[in-house]
């Protein structure tokens, strides 16, 4: 039976695949790496079906000697550390980067099938051009982003020598169990609290099960090597819609917050957090003011995937945070 190495499996995403794998029963020997020190709880579901074995990903030599003593026909790489944390530059570096060119090395050598979980980010939190695609400028505006970026650089560079390897780009995912931005963007609208901009501006989020279907597809098919997709919902939407339905999912009207601002509030608010190089904060304030959307056209067209929109689909989290 081939043998999948899948990371990320206590992560939104990578629980998420890993449920779908599983229900649907692919022909895989499953072997997931966790960090070690994690709660049993978030992982405790897959104990029965999938192999857990405690790994670092920021443990170079460890990860190194392990994959190199096993056999794998396939490697899911979702794992990394998630932007705007308390990690070191040097953590970052490891976990995120390093951990990649091994897996692209050993898959380079073995023959192994590489899928990788990159990031929208790569483009920078508000992209250069819209919708942003591969041919649009990279950008790496936060560390978590730079690494994704050269990620992505190592990948490429091993598929011009062989590599079957393909990377899929989620937006800012939503989900059950995650407490991110659409979770926060929910709860401050709950509250009224949510500080909406007087323009016109688009975002792009991404349904969890867009994404998961993105990689079940990838497990199930053949693809041609290199190949780089974004994934999000079908349409963008307009954040004053969204708002407006988030509310009357909550309050039964349109949203009546007290926070309404001009553009020039948000504009000092980005500026405050670069001056103090506070990476989360600069992003908080780009994405509730700028449009960010990408071309997801390709994606659904080679996939057939079920179209997602954000209108209903932010439900689920709507529901997640009303049963809190």
């Amino acid at each position: 039976m081939p043998r999948l190495l899948i990371t990320g499996i206590t992560g939104l995403i990578g629980r998420s695949v890993l449920r779908s794998i599983l229900a649907e029963k692919l022909d895989f020997e499953v072997i997931a790496l966790v960090r070690p020190g994690t709660e049993t709880k978030r992982f405790a579901e897959f104990q029965n079906d999938v192999e857990i074995v405690n790994l670092d990903l920021a443990d170079i030599p460890a990860l190194k000697d392990y994959i190199w003593k096993n056999r794998f026909d396939c490697i899911l790489h979702i794992g990394a550390l998630r932007g705007g944390r308390k990690f070191s530059r040097d953590e970052y570096l490891k976990a995120n980067l390093h951990s990649t060119e091994q897996f692209a090395e050993y898959c380079l050598e073995n023959r192994a099938k590489l899928i990788f979980c990159s990031s929208v980010g790569v483009f920078g939190a508000i992209p250069e051009e819209l919708p942003a695609n591969n041919e649009t400028e990279r950008n790496p505006d936060n560390y978590y982003h730079f690494t994704k970026i050269e990620s992505e650089k190592v990948i490429n560079r091993a598929v011009m020598k062989g590599l079957n390897a393909a990377i899929l780009r989620p937006s800012i995912t939503y989900g059950t169990g995650d407490k991110g931005f659409p979770y926060q963007l929910v709860r401050l609208v709950s509250m009224n609290r949510f500080p909406l901009i007087d323009k016109r501006v688009w975002i792009h989020l991404c349904h969890i099960d867009t994404i998961t279907a993105a990689f079940t597809w990838l497990l199930k098919n053949e693809f041609s090597p290199g190949l780089s997709l974004n994934v999000a919902d079908r349409d963008p939407v307009q954040l004053n819609e969204l708002v407006n339905f988030i509310s009357r999912q909550v309050h039964g009207a349109n949203y009546r917050g007290l926070f309404r601002f001009d553009r020039r509030f948000f504009r000092t608010g980005e500026w405050l957090a670069k001056k103090v190089k506070n990476e989360l904060w600069v992003s908080r304030f780009q994405l509730i003011s700028r449009s960010w959307f990408y071309q997801v056209d390709p994606t659904y067209e080679l996939m057939r995937l079920p179209e997602t929109f954000t209108i209903p689909g932010i439900q689920i989290v709507i529901a997640e945070f009303l049963e809190k």
